[in-house]
């Protein structure tokens, strides 16, 4: 039985994994390197990969910052109640419960142009769905749990005895931090970090809905496959969706290896 169980295990791995990592290796090269250097250097995919690039860098920012901030919060705030504690942890792995394409859709509703608060931005010339902004928030509501979810079992794991010894030797709050508090989540906030942008770079469904695709203006890269694929481009969207995927396994395996790292350290 566990032999059975074990090559059952590699079989589904082998199916879901490897053969469509294949099969999508083999059909961005259908045409040849000339071609899957063709379908990566269409003004089009430049502008899509530019745009994704975009879109992470400031994602990545923006999640780094405030779930290392909501990680403290939910776990060093004392003062907060614990039922809304509890209520704010649930809202932190909303993400994960909804959809993807919902989560677009709320943004589209609370920000859009028909919405009040989407007609009061464009009117002071701030567009935020079907633009760059909205593309950033909905990427944002996709990957916020992974940053906190890497730094909270971390801060409850080390407790606070140090980080209250150093405020009672006179240690400011932004010193506690950098000195004290900073030290035992770096690797957690570098897992958090690859995460983010593993997950932006893959990120569709709420892009899709909030960006309104459009070409050469609000397209990331894996819009631009969907649309390749819609329109029988299997070579050229293969070519971008292998690119996109060699990011993402190269991340992976570089959080792997510093996670040996630390252990070893």
């Amino acid at each position: 039985m566990r032999r059975l169980w074990i090559g059952l295990t590699y079989a589904v791995f082998l199916l879901l994994i490897v053969a469509p990592l294949a099969k999508m290796t083999s059909g961005a090269f259908a045409d040849g390197f000339s071609g899957f250097w063709s379908a990566l250097t269409r003004p089009e995919a430049l502008h899509a990969l530019m745009m994704t690039l975009l879109v992470v860098l400031v994602v990545t920012a923006l999640n780094t910052i405030f779930g290392i901030m909501t990680a403290l919060y939910l776990v060093r705030a004392a003062w907060l109640p614990k039922r809304l504690k509890g209520i704010l942890n649930s809202v932190v792995d909303l993400p994960y419960a909804v959809s993807p394409v919902i989560g677009g859709l709320m943004i589209v509703l609370l920000l859009g142009p028909d919405s009040p608060a989407g007609a009061w931005l464009a009117g002071i010339g701030v567009d935020i769905v079907y633009a760059f902004p909205g593309m950033v928030i909905a990427t944002l509501f996709v990957t916020f749990p992974l940053m906190v979810r890497e730094v909270m079992p971390v801060l409850q794991e080390i407790g606070a005895q140090q980080e209250e010894a150093a405020s009672t030797l006179g240690a400011y709050g932004w010193t506690t931090f950098w000195k004290v508090t900073w030290p035992s989540i770096q690797w957690a906030v570098l897992y958090g970090v690859i995460l983010t942008v593993a997950r932006s770079l893959g990120e569709f469904g709420a892009v899709l809905v909030v960006s309104g695709n459009i070409m050469n203006k609000t397209q990331t890269a894996t819009t631009l496959v969907y649309q390749d694929v819609e329109n029988f481009n299997v070579t050229a969207a293969g070519g971008l969706a292998l690119v996109l995927a060699a990011f993402s396994v190269g991340l992976l395996l570089l959080m792997e290896w510093s996670k040996k790292r630390k252990e070893v350290r």
